[in-house]
């Protein structure tokens, strides 16, 4: 340890080298320590200088590691992940109480999550639980939290993945709005079709009643949190995307529909990560196989409910992809 000090300008160097690595930017870096830009530039010359090698290059939009930056990162994450655990370690053995910090979506912690918290505090009451919330499109790094749910493109599922579901998407509404739009006066006035953003302003041309022209499309809701476009559809304001894994419970509740007995399954597959070289914890472990047993209990009551879906059959075809 005594020649470790000698390696390093600092002891300091190697949480700014990490955060930076981590991050792929000086300027993401220096706002997660709460420190200037160029105070980060500074340290990590420094760095480089008293190393006497390149650790970063300077790419469009931000850094990359070279060759012994990638070697110096490893073994960092390593050593401060392991701190890091026997930190929590300590703690939860002062307290009895273990933090789990989940990655998800505000959508999905609204309309999957909350509805079963009390069941969740049930099965893990010594566990504190606490999110980091993304309002748009899941995705972003897992160092700092224990699971992340994201989507991978099947056959890219690393080591730190464990699969949950394909991606399956459903047009849904609530029971009023479909019964509605079994009108004739409703099929002319059209639908009005709820998105999140412009990437999926014309997701209702994917299914085949707006392919074949039984429905159409008459005006557009358009909103930035997935979680106010389940939110509107529940109300009634028109038809939403139902990404699977956010509207089961809602589905299996009867609040929201079909609006077309038609899935369309994706070539990704949503799966939850961890950080990659750190296995997970027990605990975490455990929440994690919890989250995916209420899932595949979640498919099981939808495809009772909606047995013409073939929900639990398209389930099984994706992982078997997967797998």
């Amino acid at each position: 340890m005594p020649s470790l000090r000698r390696k390093l300008p600092s002891a300091n160097a190697l949480f700014v080298f990490e955060a930076a690595a981590r991050c792929g930017n000086f300027t993401r870096a220096a706002q997660e320590l709460y420190v200037s830009q160029p105070a980060v530039s500074r340290m990590l010359s420094r760095m480089e200088d008293h190393l006497g090698v390149r650790l970063f290059e300077r790419v469009h939009g931000g850094i990359e590691l070279t060759e012994n930056g990638r070697i110096l990162y490893r073994k960092i994450s390593e050593g401060l992940n392991g701190i890091e655990d026997a930190i929590r370690e300590i703690e939860a053995r002062a307290t009895g109480v273990e933090p789990v910090t989940l990655s998800v979506s505000t959508a999905f912690t609204t309309h999957w999550l909350m509805p079963r918290m009390s069941r969740l505090n049930q099965a893990f009451p010594s566990v504190d639980l606490r999110f980091q919330l993304i309002s748009g499109r899941i995705g972003g790094p897992l160092g700092d939290v224990d699971l992340g749910m994201r989507f991978v493109q099947e056959g890219e599922m690393l080591e730190n993945s464990v699969p949950v579901m394909p991606e399956v998407l459903l047009p849904v509404c609530n029971p009023r709005y479909q019964e509605l739009a079994c009108t004739d006066e409703w099929r002319a006035h059209g639908d009005t079709v709820i998105v999140m953003d412009d990437e999926e302003r014309g997701w209702h041309a994917r299914f085949a009643a707006f392919k074949n022209k039984t429905r159409h499309a008459a005006g557009v809701l358009s909103f930035n949190d997935y979680a106010i476009v389940v939110q509107a559809a529940l109300l009634g304001q028109g038809i939403a995307l139902g990404w699977v894994n956010v509207v089961m419970h809602w589905l299996a509740q009867r609040a929201l529909v079909p609006a077309e007995s038609e899935l369309v399954v994706t070539d990704r597959i949503c799966c939850l990560s961890w950080a990659p070289g750190r296995p997970p914890r027990p605990i975490v472990a455990e929440v994690r196989d919890w989250l995916i047993a209420e899932t595949r209990a979640d498919i099981e009551a939808v495809d009772a409910a909606y047995p013409e879906l073939g929900l639990a059959a398209a389930v099984r075809a994706g992982l078997g992809r997967q797998g």
